[in-house]
């Protein structure tokens, strides 16, 4: 009964979302770590692209379970990357990391990952009330 409860397709988007806001907002930090580093470029996360794969279920390969025994994870889906950012201006140093947008692009993480996990908060406070 658990399992049904925690693994429907919200849930399991929801997760992947946090996921990738979490190394959305690791990259973030290391951008900004590094705004002082000759030669470093600043990095993303492809967050967008790939949770919209995983709303989009015609989009994903499916996986053929041979046996019922066999786990399947929403890690193998995701395929969340880290590339170099495009856009931007060089500084003399060869580094291309912008304050503002670092910052902006935070904020912009934080917020979404307070929005999903709220989401979630509420969904499983609804399922509390209608389990009593």
């Amino acid at each position: 009964m658990s399992d049904s409860l925690f693994s429907d397709n919200a849930t399991r988007i929801a997760k992947v979302a946090l996921d990738g806001l979490s190394l959305r907002q690791q990259a973030i930090s290391r951008n900004l770590a590094n705004v002082d580093t000759p030669g470093f470029k600043a990095q993303t996360v492809n967050f967008q692209e790939t949770l919209d794969r995983m709303v989009d279920p015609g989009s994903l390969l499916p996986l053929k379970l041979t046996d019922e025994d066999h786990l399947t994870t929403a890690t193998a889906e995701t395929g969340f990357s880290l590339s170099l950012r495009s856009g931007g201006t060089l500084r003399a140093d060869e580094n291309n990391v912008d304050i503002d947008v670092e910052m902006a692009d935070m904020s912009e993480a934080g917020i979404q990952y307070q929005a999903v996990s709220q989401a979630i908060s509420k969904k499983l406070l609804l399922l509390k009330t209608l389990t009593k």
